[in-house]
């Protein structure tokens, strides 16, 4: 019980750090382009990364991990709303869009957790 609980703090802090951000994303950057889900996904790729190494360094425990992998960065960082902004984008006929995002999310998503987890181990590393 104290598992779920842990997930559903986290995941309360994570929706909320998830709206904020694209909040703020629509705000500087607009709504032609699924900029939001973008900047939440990329963050959380890059502190996930830095997260996996800390976890890899220091014995932090099985509920830390549950709170803050499950719980806040399950509900900071969306799949289906990519999924759903890609159909919508394939729908309008913006293929280029389509393919910029998926890329965008892909490639930069995946190099930002290389990036935390190198990033990490450095620090621990000393």
């Amino acid at each position: 019980m104290q598992g779920i609980l842990l997930i559903a703090a986290g995941g309360a802090i994570g929706a909320v750090l998830r709206f904020l951000v694209s909040e703020i994303a629509v705000k500087y950057a607009g709504t032609s382009f699924p900029w939001g889900t973008i900047a939440v996904n990329l963050i959380g790729c890059f502190i996930i990364g830095i997260m996996w190494g800390v976890f890899n360094a220091l014995d932090l425990g099985n509920n830390a991990r549950m709170f803050i992998f499950v719980g806040i960065l399950g509900a900071f960082t969306t799949f289906s709303t990519f999924a759903v902004e890609n159909v919508t984008l394939f729908k309008a006929g913006e293929m280029h869009l389509l393919a910029i995002n998926v890329l965008i999310s892909n490639i930069v998503g995946i190099f930002l957790v290389f990036a935390g987890v190198y990033l990490s181990t450095l620090i621990f590393n000393r």
